[in-house]
């Protein structure tokens, strides 16, 4: 990799800027759903840089007005091509809550306004382009792009929807992180390579009509036959799910009409630690571009500005998050040196008030591979390194965290260090020296430890792919434990999920009586959210867990899912009806009454048969259909769910 001139403001956002810096026509233009924020914790300003630091000239055009054909023109046609990506989240999940109801708040735009992109934004983005640029190479990456680079189960249309590649008409897909392959595009298309022959990179998907150039490959489903049978959707998905590792994944092709492949090609490599310092010792502002001040500034720069980012990559294997797809399961980490400079930047900011709010990754107190022959041999196919029991080839190690925690709190104007990003108990609680631990408990907790428990049924627990529950017994008995030794009084704030596959209205309710003897409600729930390429997306949609083929209950309809999570926060009043419901549904009226063990007080209108709609006129089945509010009707779909709920406890 060359070394280029790098830019020591801000990248062109308009042809004046372009002026400004001397540049007649850019090599890339790159169009984003988020607002323009030049720090290392969004995507398009890592992808930038690096392309910069390599010689190449990018221009920033984001949230363009998507029904306007000349918002994609404002820098001109690039000499290379354009990149494409939707934001640091898949534009779906960041217009929609999981119950399909729009937000009213986008924290990646300026001021917080909501709708400034469209839905599906990498394919609406790169339509656009096409209207005015028919040849010009169009490359998208991101967040979205990478979670659906194969044919993927779409929560919001609920279908099977092709791969973004064939919707989007782009040329080719980037997906992972990027930095890697995105230069070697770059060099391939520098030196005159037609985008079609750009075959050959790691870390990307493209489209062909002939496989005689595809070697020693993993044939999928095709995609008729994923989209006619669901168990040979959830076959294909784990084939997919066990290829994420460079070291031993093989090139994927899926089949589609018309004789249309779409090939994966092998992840890219892990990048090395130096690689990582580079990535983050680039010139970035560190805040979003001026133009926005008038609006309020992007709100999401709040929650990183103050925060390290010290690894990448995830072995901790939750089926909910789909990490393994987009970072892999290889930790990849910053030196020392790196964090510790950054984090002495932060110092000369005149916000800055003494208190870095993170250090950390997808998993703060993962800093090294999980078995020394990953980064040779890689990560196991068929086994995870936490669950359902940790490897006996697990390394558990907290030293070089706690080096570099060390490190940061010793710099002069640092008053505190805290972790805020998620910390894996399992891990924690493996560890035979509890150093960590205790200094964890003594200076890097700011009152609250936030963990993620899930969930108290091990049978749910277990299609998460979390420990049993009696580890986070364990976890929180040594918690306590520190707190007393050192006088202080913290608290574990548990994130605790709903309706996940596994989980019935018997699970539910376990959970609630969990909650009633810990005597603690939380104040926020997350409902399970099908997205695109998890393992618990798959289960949701196919109703087999892809790791054994074998059937899980899933709790699908929207009444269900609404009383398992009114159980999680069974004392707010306006949960009442739904806990009553429930409590009903599941034969559970014990939990009903006056004695301290019941959840809820019994009613004079509480008469076990209460409406599946606060509306009088109106209800909606088990199917989602909207029917006609008549006694008999009702009578009809209230058998129908006990039936299902009675089928489920029989077994």
């Amino acid at each position: 990799m060359h070394k280029g001139t790098v830019n020591r403001g801000f990248l062109p956002v308009s042809k004046q800027d372009m002026e400004e810096q001397g540049i007649k026509q850019l090599d890339f233009v790159y169009v984003i759903g988020d607002a323009y924020v030049d720090h290392p914790s969004f995507g398009h300003a890592i992808i930038s840089r690096v392309l910069e630091a390599n010689g190449y000239t990018v221009g920033i055009i984001s949230q363009p007005d998507w029904k306007d054909p000349d918002s994609i023109s404002v820098l001109g046609e690039p000499r290379l091509g354009f990149l494409v990506m939707s934001g640091n989240m898949d534009s779906m999940v960041n217009h929609y809550s999981v119950s399909k109801k729009p937000r009213n708040m986008d924290a990646f735009t300026p001021g917080g306004i909501a709708g400034k992109r469209p839905d599906y934004a990498t394919v609406v983005y790169c339509n656009l382009i096409r209207r005015t640029y028919k040849k010009t190479p169009v490359i998208i990456g991101g967040i979205e792009a990478s979670l659906r680079r194969l044919a993927h189960y779409d929560y919001w249309s609920n279908r099977v929807k092709r791969s973004i590649l064939l919707d989007s008409g782009a040329d080719l897909l980037l997906y992972g992180m990027g930095e890697r392959s995105v230069v070697e595009v770059a060099d391939a298309l520098n030196s005159g390579i037609d985008i079609k022959d750009i075959t050959f990179i790691d870390g990307s998907v493209y489209r062909t009509k002939t496989l005689s150039s595809v070697y020693d490959f993993v044939r999928l489903p095709s995609y008729e036959e994923i989209t006619s049978d669901k168990k040979v959707f959830a076959q294909s998905f784990y084939k997919q799910y066990v290829n994420t590792d460079h070291f031993c994944a093989k090139p994927l092709v899926e089949e589609y009409p018309n004789g249309v492949y779409v090939v994966q090609n092998i992840p890219q490599a892990p990048l090395s630690q130096s690689e990582m310092d580079r990535v983050y010792s680039l010139p970035y502002m560190r805040t979003y571009h001026p133009s926005y001040e008038a609006l309020g500034g992007v709100p999401a720069i709040s929650e990183v500005k103050f925060s390290l980012v010290s690894s990448r990559g995830c072995f901790g294997g939750c089926s909910f998050c789909a990490l393994t797809f987009h970072q892999g399961r290889i930790i990849q980490t910053r030196s020392h040196e790196s964090i510790v400079e950054e984090a002495k930047l932060m110092t000369y900011q005149p916000d800055f008030k003494g208190y870095i709010h993170d250090v950390g990754g997808p998993t703060a107190n993962f800093r090294q591979p999980s078995c020394q022959k990953q980064l040779t041999h890689g990560v196991c196919q068929n086994r995870q390194c936490l669950f359902p029991k940790p490897c006996q080839n697990l390394v558990v190690d907290h030293t070089d965290y706690l080096n570099l925690l060390r490190k940061l709190r010793e710099l002069p104007g640092i008053k505190k260090v805290f972790i805020r990003s998620g910390i894996r108990f399992d891990y924690l609680v493996y560890d035979e020296n509890d150093t960590f631990f205790r200094e964890m408990v003594k200076y890097h907790v700011s009152g609250q430890l936030k963990v993620a428990p899930e969930h108290i049924s091990d049978n749910v627990l277990s299609n998460m792919g979390k420990p049993c529950h009696a580890v986070y017994e364990r976890f929180l008995k040594k918690f306590k434990k520190l707190n007393e030794d050192f006088g202080l009084k913290q608290f574990v704030v548990p994130y605790l999920m709903s309706s996940h596959p596994g989980s019935d209205l018997k699970a539910a309710i376990a959970l609630a009586e969990y909650l009633r003897d810990l005597g603690y409600m939380p104040e926020q729930v997350q409902d399970f959210y099908p997205t695109p390429s998890t393992i618990s997306t798959c289960m949701y949609y196919t109703g087999y867990d892809p790791r054994t083929m074998k059937k899980v209950y899933v709790p699908v309809h929207p009444h269900e899912k609404a009383m398992q999570r009114a159980l999680i926060q069974y004392r707010n009043p306006k949960n009442y009806a739904l806990v009553s419901e429930a409590l009903h549904l599941a034969e559970r009226t014990d939990l009903i009454g006056f004695e301290k063990k019941c959840l809820i007080r019994p009613r004079k209108t509480d008469h076990g048969n209460r409406e599946f709609s606060s509306r009088k006129n109106t209800a909606k089945n088990i199917t989602g259909e909207r029917i006609t509010n008549t006694s008999k009707k009702k009578t009809a779909k209230k058998k129908t769910i006990r039936n299902v709920h009675k089928k489920n406890r029989r077994k």
